[in-house]
């Protein structure tokens, strides 16, 4: 396979698990790639803009030695908290990872992104590449998926795209939650199996002037920043590439915050100053909620590190979606035609 926009490598990580190779991976940011570098010592990694790369023949010399094209592009032209500039955007990643599809034309392909392509006029441009697609030959299906369905203990929908040249795409059915078979794994017990040895985050979690109260103590604005406070017994909420200060959940570690929407709820007055029982996640913590190994050592500063997390793929998720891929193109009979 081939990992685009490769990230800290939580793409590969459970596209390995599930029986892929990374032969060459792409990520213009330093940090991340040195991160990936680590984890992938034995993948080609490219730190470079991948135009770069595909300039000429680009990939092409890839061609029949690659089953797979998978990348999560950048999410920010298309979320919902950014500018939503879609293609106007320069850090918008669909031209590139087509042009790479079309150079190596693999058997499948795996895009990720966050769902806000699909909202207002991005969803026609999202369709333009679902065309493009089409266009060279591929049967393309996409999804909105909540990692949580499959084992994440958190709340995170992504948008994925599937492209195959090898036969019709069966998504995985979830495994958590009402729709699976198990319960949606906690905040809690994933948190239980990190390390007291990581390094404490120093933001503290301070009292909202203005507090926005919804039906859940977890939910709403209580407190400052994008930070929420999470509830150990239910899923934590979606871990942010911004997080490192006030926009890092945090956990209630005196049991108040329910104490407190309540005494909102009652009619009570809003508190100011610093909400002593709040304690922010460190880069191992959300690195686990994003069910990343333990023991991943992500480079750079502590606020790159925090990054690198949050824009990752959870691994259990991309795993789900590697095993799918794979057990297609097992099944699928196809000539060289197809994977060259």
């Amino acid at each position: 396979m081939i990992d685009l926009f490769c990230g800290a490598g939580g793409l590969s990580l459970g596209l390995e698990d599930a029986g892929f190779e990374s032969v060459l991976a792409v990520e213009i940011e330093r940090d991340a790639a040195t991160t990936y570098s680590r984890l992938f010592p034995r993948s080609d990694l490219r730190q470079v803009d991948i135009w770069e790369l595909l300039s000429g023949r680009g990939f092409a010399t890839l061609r029949g030695r690659v089953e797979l094209v998978a990348g999560g592009a950048p999410c920010q032209p298309f979320s919902s908290g950014g500018k939503r500039l879609a293609q106007c955007d320069p850090r918008d990643g669909l031209p590139a990872f087509f042009k790479a599809v079309s150079q190596v034309r693999p058997p499948v392909f795996v895009l990720e992104n966050v769902p806000g392509l699909l909202a207002g006029g991005r969803e026609a441009y999202l369709k333009g590449f679902i065309g493009e697609m089409m266009d060279l030959g591929y049967d393309v299906t996409w999804n909105v998926l909540n990692a949580a369905d499959f084992g994440v203990p958190q709340r995170r929908l992504r948008l994925v795209v599937v492209g195959s040249r090898v036969g019709s795409f069966t998504w995985p059915h979830p495994t958590h939650g009402p729709s699976g078979d198990r319960p949606y794994e906690t905040a809690g017990k994933c948190l239980s199996r990190t390390s007291s040895l990581d390094e404490p985050n120093p933001s503290v979690v301070v009292y909202a002037k203005n507090p926005d109260l919804r039906p859940s103590p977890y939910d709403g604005h209580l407190f400052n920043g994008g930070g929420r406070p999470i509830n150990l017994n239910g899923l934590c909420h979606t871990i942010l590439a911004s997080a490192g200060g006030n926009k890092t959940h945090f956990v209630d570690t005196m049991n108040e915050v329910p104490q407190y929407h309540a005494h909102l709820k009652n009619g009570g007055s809003p508190r100011a100053g610093i909400f002593a029982g709040g304690r922010r996640l460190t880069v191992a913590e959300s690195a686990m909620i994003q069910t990343f190994p333990t023991g991943v050592v992500f480079s750079g500063s502590r606020s790159s590190q925090y990054t690198q997390v949050g824009n990752a793929v959870p691994p259990r998720l991309a795993g789900v979606l590697g095993r799918a891929l794979a057990d297609l193109l097992a099944s699928a009979v196809y000539s060289e035609s197809v994977i060259g």
